[in-house]
C-alpha cells in the first residue's frame, strides 16, 4: 500500500501533515491514543480490532469528536487547511488504518520500529 498516495487521497489539503499528526497525538503518540481508547468502554473493543489482524471496526466522526477534544480537532484541521467537520470525517477513515498498519497481532509499534518508526510512517502516510 502506498501510504503517501492514500494519505493525500484521504486528507486532501496542502497543510503540514507532520505537525497536524504530532499535535493530534500529543506526547503519548499512537500508543497514548490506544491507551485512552482501551480505558474507555465505548472504545475498548474498537481499539482491539484495530490492533489485531482481523477486520477493523469503524469509528464515526461523532466518536472522533468524543475521542479528541475540540482544540485538538481544530488544530489538526487548521494545520491541514480543513474545517473541523471535514477533519473529523477524514480521521474516522484514517485513524483505524494508521493504528492497524502500526501494529501486528495486537502489539502496537513493534512492527514499525518503535515510536520513532511509527512517527516516520505516519508522516509518510499523510504527506
Amino acid at each position: 500500500m502506498d501510504f503517501m498516495a492514500l494519505g493525500k487521497e484521504l486528507l486532501g489539503g496542502d497543510g503540514d501533515i507532520g505537525s497536524a499528526l504530532s499535535g493530534l497525538m500529543g506526547e503519548g503518540g499512537l500508543s497514548g491514543i490506544v491507551d485512552n481508547m482501551k480505558e474507555n468502554p465505548q472504545f475498548a473493543q474498537m481499539a482491539s480490532s484495530w490492533l489485531g489482524d482481523g477486520e477493523n471496526q469503524p469509528i464515526s466522526k461523532d466518536e472522533i469528536g468524543s475521542l479528541f477534544d475540540s482544540d485538538q480537532i481544530a488544530s489538526f484541521a487548521s494545520n491541514l487547511g480543513l474545517d473541523s467537520l471535514d477533519a473529523m470525517a477524514k480521521l474516522s477513515e484514517i485513524l483505524p488504518l494508521l493504528i492497524d498498519k502500526s501494529s501486528s497481532g495486537g502489539s502496537l509499534l513493534d512492527s514499525v520500529g518503535g515510536l520513532d518508526g511509527a512517527m516516520d510512517m505516519a508522516k509518510k502516510f499523510f504527506s
